[in-house]
């Protein structure tokens, strides 16, 4: 190891991740160390800490490893890539300064008794920044069929939709909390409601004849715990990925005693 260099521990605790994850992200190819020293230990140079953050940020718009691999694959240039992830991140820090700004208008005008503005809700609930995502996991006509439904709701719909959202996040996050397992008839009925919820969407593989929904529902659950941007609809006072993970074991109980 030499002073450009940071050991694997370093590596983890840095970047928020763990020593395993690192050498997984290396034993597949993806993140190779830069050195590895007389005791076996990993390290890693300033050009691996660029690959990494690369890494992380692709996990974070939700593409899975062998995905990542072949991004990182196309990509010459380190800096190039990096201005790419650098617009979607400010796109995103936008959107979600509007939504901060919808929500708090929202609640101003709860709390002084004023009209609710419906045209002024849903400033930065903007689903089609997944369209790419959503064409790329189950195909054109998910997303178009899905984006139909979306645009022909009402105000008053969008509303309620939002609110069922709401109430199911919260509902997941009072069991997890309370310590049920999730084959407990509080953490399954909640389950019950989400593949109602999941079933009628248009364009999911779950709103489709025939359609297999329960591996749909099954891999949604280890997305949610995956995927940071969903975990987060389930974070628990417990902290890490405790909410998304009881969320993804009692889906997966109701998908396979139901579907």
């Amino acid at each position: 190891m030499n002073e450009n260099e940071w050991s694997i521990q370093q590596i983890a605790k840095i970047a928020g991740t763990t020593s395993r994850t690192l050498r997984h992200y290396g034993d597949i190819g993806l993140l190779p160390a830069s050195s590895i020293g007389h005791n076996g230990y990993r390290y890693y140079d300033q050009s691996s800490l660029v690959r990494l953050q690369r890494i992380l940020l692709l996990r974070e718009l939700g593409l899975g490893l062998p995905q990542i691999g072949e991004v990182l694959g196309r990509e010459a240039s380190e800096a190039h890539a990096l201005e790419s992830h650098l617009a979607w991140l400010r796109a995103e820090q936008d959107r979600l300064a509007r939504q901060i700004a919808s929500v708090q208008s929202t609640i101003t005008a709860l709390r002084g008794g004023e009209r609710l503005m419906a045209e002024n809700m849903f400033d930065g609930f903007d689903h089609t920044q997944y369209k790419e995502e959503v064409e790329q996991r189950w195909g054109k006509k998910a997303y178009a069929d899905s984006d139909r439904w979306w645009r022909g709701m009402t105000a008053d719909e969008k509303a309620a939709w939002q609110q069922r959202v709401s109430e199911l996040g919260r509902d997941w996050i009072a069991a997890a909390e309370s310590g049920a397992a999730p084959d407990s008839d509080q953490a399954q009925a909640v389950a019950e409601r989400h593949v109602e919820w999941l079933t009628g969407i248009p364009g999911t593989p779950a709103a489709v004849p025939g359609g297999d929904v329960k591996g749909y529902v099954i891999g949604l659950g280890e997305m949610y715990v995956a995927d940071p941007r969903f975990g987060a609809n389930y974070a628990t006072a417990q902290g890490g990925t405790h909410g998304a993970e009881f969320v993804r074991d009692a889906l997966r109980v109701y998908a396979e005693n139901n579907l």
